[in-house]
């Protein structure tokens, strides 16, 4: 009877560690916006601004996400062409992106905010990098 009761205890525990876990991996607009406050010293002023921009982000990350995954399963390499046009789709909305954000940061907080950006940009780089070998 022990045993069951310490086997149900411990499979109770690992069922909430993961569902935990799964949890805290979705980029939420608020954890992002907080991130972003505490990194930058926003103003609640900015904070309004900045936030319906990251809702939008995110609206556009998935999207580019799920065109990238109906790539991946088609089981067509995509061309070139497409490469480049996907790319070039990714830059375009960064670029606006920086652009709206020069508009609402200070000139302290934008060169922090490019700072941490090429930073993660070097970070995705490496990781890509490991992966392919």
């Amino acid at each position: 009877m022990r045993n069951i009761i310490t086997i149900l205890v411990l499979v109770f525990a690992f069922t909430l560690n993961t569902q935990a876990q799964k949890k805290g991996r979705k980029a939420s607009v608020e954890k992002m916006l907080q991130k972003m406050t505490k990194s930058l010293n926003l103003t609640e002023a900015q904070q309004s601004k900045i936030k319906p921009l990251l809702v939008a982000q995110l609206a556009e990350r998935k999207a580019m996400n799920e065109k990238r995954k109906a790539l991946k399963e088609s089981g067509q390499k995509p061309s070139k062409e497409v490469r480049q046009k996907l790319r070039s789709e990714r830059l375009a909305i960064e670029t606006e992106m920086n652009t709206k954000m020069a508009t609402i940061l200070d000139a302290e907080q934008l060169a922090k905010f490019k700072s941490i950006a090429k930073k993660r940009k070097e970070k995705a780089k490496e990781k890509m990098k490991n992966r392919k070998l």
